[in-house]
């Protein structure tokens, strides 16, 4: 059996008595999209930000490439392949699209084979953003600056990548657009992801998997079929199963 790429187990964080995440279990195989939903305050954020390092846990463990990465510094797990993108996306706004694409590439994966100057405008082309490279952030749309946020992450060069509500928000034509270049990140540059999503036709279209969050806790995990069709989830998000099911 393969040995998955990333693996959390028993994860928690507690803000003073408040048990944000409790003992939260996961794993993510190479190629893979593990979609993490759940209500408002189920502990998605929180999970996040324990993984790629932002936050300390409580307790529990995280191996990457099977070795332990437990609160390692968010600037070296960047580099060593897991980076996340945020639900609120704060470009640099003194800097073009372009520039804000190199900086990331400049701090990315070690790895990298392609020097930044030319992995950049690769990463914007692939995007959908090679006519704004001169443009500042702040004349992209929503939708643009989504995708400037994921060229962001992408040009780290990343082999887990943490994507916060990237289709929420957009009008239903750009979460098409936006969903299918999702698929692309992983069927074409085979980047390993976990989605944090709102738009429920979209993960479960998109997700191998689903993991379900609910006041901290999993409370489900499975295919999005077996997610949908689970009680619990439907009485702790998803209402009914119907309004769950992708188109």
């Amino acid at each position: 059996m393969t040995a998955p790429l990333l693996s959390v187990r028993a994860l928690s964080k507690s803000f003073g008595g408040l048990r944000a995440l409790d003992a939260v279990d996961l794993e993510l195989a190479a190629g893979e999209i593990l979609g993490v939903i759940g209500p408002n305050g189920a502990g998605k954020t929180t999970l996040f930000s324990l993984i790629a390092g932002s936050l300390q846990p409580t307790s529990g463990q995280v191996h990457f490439e099977g070795r332990p990465v437990t609160g390692r510094a968010a600037h070296r797990l960047v580099r060593g392949g897991i980076v996340r993108t945020h639900q609120i996306v704060r470009p640099f706004a003194n800097l073009t699209v372009l520039e804000n694409v190199t900086v990331a590439a400049l701090h990315g994966n070690r790895r990298a084979d392609v020097p930044a100057r030319y992995r950049a405008p690769r990463v914007l082309d692939f995007v959908g953003l090679a006519d704004r490279a001169g443009q500042f952030p702040g004349l992209l749309t929503l939708a643009g600056r989504k995708r400037l946020e994921l060229a962001r992450a992408l040009a780290t060069i990343p082999r887990v990548l943490l994507l916060d509500e990237v289709i929420a928000g957009v009008n239903p034509t750009e979460a098409v657009a936006l969903a299918a270049l999702v698929r692309r990140i992983r069927d074409e540059l085979g980047t390993s992801i976990i989605m944090i999503e709102h738009v429920m036709p979209a993960v479960m279209s998109l997700s191998d998997r689903v993991l379900v969050l609910d006041h901290g806790r999993k409370i489900a995990q499975g295919t999005p079929a077996e997610v949908v069709r689970d009680p619990g989830v439907i009485e702790a998000y998803l209402g009914t199963s119907t309004e769950a099911t992708a188109p």
